[in-house]
């Protein structure tokens, strides 16, 4: 009988980051990304989750009584069961780190770029602010982070796709 080992494999990689003049994409680490959902009308969660969750994670609104959870670094089962018992019982978490994807796309035509893709007003999106929109027929988790930067989460099945439209979406800008 065969030895059969499951292997990880990045749905996009430091492999492909690119710069396309003023724009550089850059594929982020594949770390924890917690889809956290409130009770209906438990809108004001979010400084009690960043509490729960620390410093080393980000908390970004996705939708009414939703949120996101993300960081760079994996985390233990032990980890994330003390995370999912933190929340409890105002919230629950459901872990989606391995089925989603982040994207950094960052540079002075970042947001010129994005706007070809999206119907969202970059303009009016502050730093830490996020918006679920799509880009193309994809949908993606938008939040700003910093000036001249974007963060773009993704279902991993479409990373690959997104990163295709990015690079075509920034070419004018290489």
């Amino acid at each position: 009988m065969a030895d059969f080992r499951l292997v990880h494999r990045a749905a996009v990689s430091a492999e492909f980051n690119s710069r396309i003049g003023a724009i550089s994409l850059r594929a982020l680490p594949e770390g924890l990304v917690i889809h956290v959902l409130g009770k209906p009308g438990d809108e004001d969660l979010a400084g009690p989750i960043e509490e729960i969750v620390g410093a080393s994670r980000t908390v970004r609104a996705a939708g009414p009584g939703q949120w996101f959870v993300v960081g760079d670094d994996t985390v233990t089962n032990a980890e994330l069961q003390a995370l999912f018992t933190g929340l409890a019982p105002h919230a629950f978490g459901v872990d989606q780190s391995h089925g989603r994807v982040r994207i950094a796309i960052e540079g002075a035509a970042s947001a010129r770029a994005l706007a070809k893709g999206t119907g969202v007003d970059l303009d009016a999106l502050a730093v830490g602010q996020s918006a679920m929109t799509l880009i193309g027929h994809i949908s993606v988790h938008l939040t700003r982070t910093a000036p001249d930067g974007f963060e773009l989460m993704v279902l991993r099945g479409f990373a690959e796709s997104l990163w295709d439209d990015l690079v075509r979406m920034g070419a004018e800008f290489g």
